[in-house]
């Protein structure tokens, strides 16, 4: 039942909201269970939207691509198809249960028997395999009413179109490996095709004779790395060993730093005490010594804006009454080791007014964007305050998301399955009204103001982005990344002209996606647009990592947090590199290291890890590494070996951060934590 339903699930968010409408290729996506043609090990992943590993190094497509490509068939149940690259037999059985005989031409012989033994044990009987050159076809049973290549070739495949019945439709990805196009050919004539360009996709090389030759694959194929012992005697020869974190000279680090505008300080994992320390320890020098302004990170700008009220030390103002950094994942936030920063940025403001020039103190802000009930709250306590005629009118355009204030994520769902309307037009003329009368707002209150238009920016944004995760495409990611740049832009605006700023996110936001496989996937992150925007010399970016200890972290969106065991390296990645070294912590400089073998010998791809909120220890190689060319995406690493889960301020109860009345007497002053 939970494999029908999850079925059901994909159908409907990945295949129907998407445009997928033929009833035919539906329900025979509810009827073939993707289960049963993934490794046993990645069953769990199943009805994710994308593809996923198989045997030899290659993979099952992503469920819509597949959809996408039999929906072009037009396959009403009498055809003889043929594909080209039968893989798991996935596609293959999806084909069965729209046409009559299904060809399919495997060129990797293990992968062919596997899917024969597969398919016929579920049954699957008018499916017949084939290990050959998928690019010559399979003439033998020629002509095809269909044919459906899931691999990108340089061109279409003189061979197919041959075999093509009059009227016969082939679909074909074709052009490079990082621009494809899905075409469809139809034969309108003996020697006359007509062609389609249907939308852009990345496949799998078509290695054939009239595809790409398997020389050409062994050279696009990017560099081996050289062995990592070798490579962990290099970085122990160059590295700055670092000692205890608060005595920690990083004057070398700050010279490297220069005059950056921006310096983005990462994290491997959301729940590790030493990332967080150092960043504090970077933090304040550069705080209390270079002048830095303000300290932006991957938190909800409401939320964080209470901890701004608190460093600043002025009256708490007013807004809405909500719990700060209540919603999961609370102990990022709520732990000891952001109250120790936060007192000690609150002592620093008090000794230190108009820091900077500017006029105001150093100030604490949050980036993200899933705060769209709370920054609709705070936008209608501002306008309730400066123009009740603009807060009435909010107060309508917002009601409709109000059925959704439990549960964000499925507005967005009910909105792409044509349940519900988009609120997005009344969100944004919300803000743009806002902004429109910026000069009359700003003179009553410039500050109440800026935080009131950011809030929101957030709304707009998060209508968007509750939108966007349901399509299963970089939009989401890059619409989230987009807004958390274009909020640093608003603060160093806010700031002044001169101002400069410290952000605190995860790695996979802050390295630079075009070094990493991101980039492929059509995704973009702060890191990338911030070098984008003010080039090497005004940013700066340092990325952290580990080997093993102990993180905070979930089993699964919204469960309870746990203190799991971080895995040791996996043998093919940077982590293991930096763990053979055997030095406990360093830093690392990659942009100028003190030897360029360095930088080229960590600019060869290997995996790395990122660990959010979620661990899956058991699934870590899927769940957890990625490919990156680590000197490419950071300017300079900072490792510790051995980590310790950050400690939060509260123990995880109902998947919320409590305390009793009587634990919360004996705490410290923690006001902007809301305990």
């Amino acid at each position: 039942m939970i494999s029908e339903q999850k079925r059901d699930d994909m159908v409907t968010t990945q295949l129907e909201s998407r445009g997928i409408a033929d009833p035919r290729v539906l329900e025979a996506f509810q009827d073939v269970a993707r289960e049963d043609f993934v490794p046993e090990s990645l069953r769990e992943f199943a009805y994710k939207d994308s593809p996923l590993p198989i045997e030899n190094e290659q993979t099952i497509s992503q469920p819509y691509i597949v959809a996408l490509t039999v929906e072009a068939l037009s396959l009403r149940g009498h055809e003889r198809v043929l594909e080209v690259g039968t893989g798991s037999g996935y596609a293959a059985a999806i084909l069965s249960r729209l046409a009559a005989e299904v060809y399919t031409v495997e060129r990797i012989a293990s992968l062919a028997e596997s899917a024969t033994e597969r398919l016929g044990r579920l049954g699957y009987e008018n499916v017949h395999v084939h290990t050959g050159d998928g690019t010559l076809g399979w003439a033998e049973h020629a002509p095809y009413d269909a044919i459906a290549v899931a691999a990108g070739g340089p061109e279409v495949p003189e061979a197919l179109v041959s075999q093509l019945k009059l009227g016969g439709r082939l679909v074909v990805p074709v052009g490079p490996e990082t621009q494809q196009v899905l075409v469809r050919v139809t034969r309108t004539g003996t020697h006359d095709f007509h062609r389609e360009e249907l939308t852009s996709v990345r496949f799998v090389p078509l290695i054939g004779k009239q595809g790409w030759p398997d020389q050409q694959q062994i050279l696009r194929a990017p560099p081996k790395p050289s062995p990592s012992a070798s490579v962990a005697r290099l970085v122990r020869e160059v590295a700055e060993p670092i000692g205890d974190i608060d005595s920690d000279s990083v004057r070398p680090l700050l010279a490297r730093i220069g005059d950056a505008r921006v310096v983005l300080l990462g994290e491997a994992t959301h729940g590790t005490s030493e990332f967080y320390r150092m960043r504090a320890r970077i933090s304040r020098e550069l705080i209390e010594h270079h002048g830095f302004d303000f300290v932006a990170v991957e938190a909800d700008w409401p939320d964080a804006a209470r901890i701004d009220n608190y460093v600043l030390g002025d009256p708490i103002r007013q807004g809405p009454e909500f719990e700060p950094f209540s919603r999961f994942p609370s102990w990022m936030w709520r732990n000891t080791d952001v109250v120790e920063f936060t007192s000690w940025l609150r002592k620093f403001n008090a000794h230190a007014p108009g820091h900077g020039g500017h006029g105001r103190r150093v100030g604490f802000h949050g980036l993200d964007l899933y705060s769209l009930f709370t920054s609709i709250a705070a936008v209608l306590h501002y306008l309730d305050d400066v123009d009740s005629t603009a807060a009435r009118a909010a107060r309508n355009r917002y009601a409709a998301l109000t059925p959704w204030q439990r549960d964000p994520a499925e507005y967005g769902r009910a909105v792409l399955v044509g349940a519900y309307e988009s609120s997005e037009k009344a969100v944004v003329s919300i803000l743009r009204e806002l902004l429109e009368r910026r000069i009359e707002y700003a003179r009553k209150d410039g500050e109440r103001f800026f935080d009131a238009a950011q809030n929101a920016r957030v709304v707009a944004n998060a209508e968007r982005y509750y939108r966007a995760m349901y399509y299963g495409s970089p939009s989401s990611w890059n619409l989230r990344d987009s807004h958390m740049f274009d909020t640093l832009e608003a603060l160093l605006g806010f700031y002044g002209p001169d101002s400069r700023g410290i952000v605190w996110e995860h790695n996979s936001h802050v390295g630079n996606a075009l070094a990493t496989e991101m980039s492929l996937r059509g995704e973009h992150n702060v890191g990338q647009l911030c070098r984008a925007k003010y080039g090497d010399d005004g940013t700066y970016i340092v990325g952290f990592g580990t080997d093993h200890g102990t993180v905070a972290a979930a089993s699964d969106w919204e469960e309870p947090m746990q203190i799991f065991e971080v895995r040791p390296s996996h043998p093919e990645s940077y982590e293991r590199v930096f763990h053979e070294s055997g030095v406990a912590a360093f830093r690392l400089p990659l942009r100028a290291p003190k030897r360029a073998a360095v930088r080229d010998e960590l600019s060869a791809p290997r995996l790395e890890r990122a660990i959010g909120v979620v661990y899956r220890p058991d699934t870590e190689l899927l769940s957890h590494y990625f490919q990156a060319s680590l000197a490419q995406q950071f300017d300079e690493l900072i490792w510790f070996d051995r980590t310790t889960a950050v400690e939060p301020l509260a123990p995880a109860q109902d998947r919320r951060v409590v305390r009793t009345a009587t634990q919360r007497a004996e705490l410290p002053d923690t006001y902007p934590f809301g305990l």
